[in-house]
């Protein structure tokens, strides 16, 4: 039997196709490379930022992905570990990845970026790393001292004047004292005084005498710069002083299972440099209130708290994904920079981004709500406005 020449050129492609190794037909799924700790000290980062990138996943493939073509997000776990880190991004960048999503830590994304200095694009989840203007390694959320200088600037206004902190000798602890001083600097701070300065190991399981000393200070809030299991160590401490004053923290903190887990021992006031989504009825621009919603909708359709966890990892998420709308799946690494360095206006859960404005990030204190934890409620609350202006 003969068959027809189109019929022919068909079952030739196809097989073809079968010969070639790895080969790539419109079915399969676009692969975005990620690098984040799935196990290890910093998991509840990696995992929280995994759900959101999963989240983000399933919301461009139920629109039709990406030009009829599925997204998939590909996570490789460094552990928390620099070293980890720097090998799987060596593996990938030896791959000629237009991009690499992640790592969640500041160690990890920090090792990282001197392998990038000429590409691909480092898409950093640590709000940690501070990326130079220009360079291929750009940096998620907003800064730490942005966030640091917002929430001063909300204690002064409701006439806070005597702060304590400890911080995590760790490089994101060291990273946020510097944020504190920073905005005490601040001529619009200069009546704000830190009255003591404590420090401890993140590996430390008791800081009584740090919180005993901050104590006989008598501050009037204290500011405590460590995320994740650090925070409940120094929480347990300021139960175990009797220590009964306003506590801030980290947007790293914002987590719904730390908050339950630590029922027990959190303070009454506890508060946080918040976002729009863990603020939404203090939200006046309705492309980001539309964004929270479509976010907010995926999360509970997978059964996962939308807290900042996911979110850390939506909005980078989503704007990769519409840089791929724009030049295609054959988006280069010169194009995605191009993309981001110029973007402005692209609204996320987390803000209206502007690359012009601030460099390499997107977001600055215009982004930052300080918000509540609200026992009644089981979640976050708004106590002011954008930048830090109390309610």
């Amino acid at each position: 039997m003969r068959l027809a020449l189109p019929y022919l050129v068909f079952l030739t492609a196809i097989c073809v196709l079968a010969l070639v190794p790895g080969a790539v037909t419109a079915a399969d799924p676009y692969e975005l490379n990620a690098i984040m700790p799935l196990t290890g000290p910093f998991s509840f980062l990696g995992k929280g930022e995994q759900g959101g990138l999963l989240g983000v996943e399933r919301a461009v493939n139920q629109r039709g992905g990406i030009g009829g073509r599925p997204i998939k997000f590909v996570f490789a776990d460094d552990q928390g570990n620099p070293q980890a880190a720097v090998q799987l991004a060596s593996a990938l960048i030896a791959k000629k990845v237009p991009f690499i999503l992640g790592p969640s830590s500041l160690g990890s994304c920090a090792a990282i970026a001197p392998l990038v200095k000429d590409g691909p694009v480092l898409y950093c989840l640590s709000p940690g790393l501070h990326p130079p203007a220009g360079s291929w390694a750009f940096s998620a959320n907003v800064a730490s001292d942005d966030t640091m200088s917002v929430g001063i600037r909300y204690f002064n206004l409701r006439g806070v004047r005597r702060l304590a902190m400890i911080a995590a000798t760790d490089a994101s602890g060291q990273d946020l004292e510097k944020g504190i001083d920073e905005a005490l600097a601040l001529p619009v701070n200069r009546n704000m005084v830190l009255v003591d300065r404590e420090h401890f190991a993140p590996g430390d399981v008791i800081v009584s005498a740090q919180i005993a000393r901050i104590k006989a200070a008598q501050p009037q809030v204290l500011l405590i710069q460590s995320t994740g299991t650090p925070l409940a160590t120094v929480l347990r401490a300021v139960r175990d002083a009797g220590l009964e004053i306003p506590i801030f923290t980290t947007s790293g903190n914002e987590s719904y299972a730390q908050m339950k887990q630590y029922a027990a021992f959190l303070p009454k006031d506890l508060y946080f440099p918040g976002l729009p989504l863990l603020a939404l009825s203090a939200v006046t621009d309705d492309r980001v209130r539309n964004e929270v919603l479509l976010y907010l909708r995926t999360l509970q359709s997978m059964d996962l708290k939308p807290d900042i966890m996911p979110a850390t990892g939506w909005d980078p998420g989503m704007i990769t994904v519409s840089a791929l709308q724009k030049y295609g799946l054959t988006m280069t690494a010169d194009q995605f920079k191009d993309y981001l360095t110029n973007l402005r206006g692209f609204a996320g859960v987390m803000g209206r981004y502007d690359f012009h404005e601030v460099a390499q990030r997107g977001l600055g204190v215009a982004s930052v709500f300080i918000t509540r934890w609200d026992v009644q409620k089981d979640w976050w609350v708004a106590a002011s406005r954008p930048a830090g202006a109390p309610l």
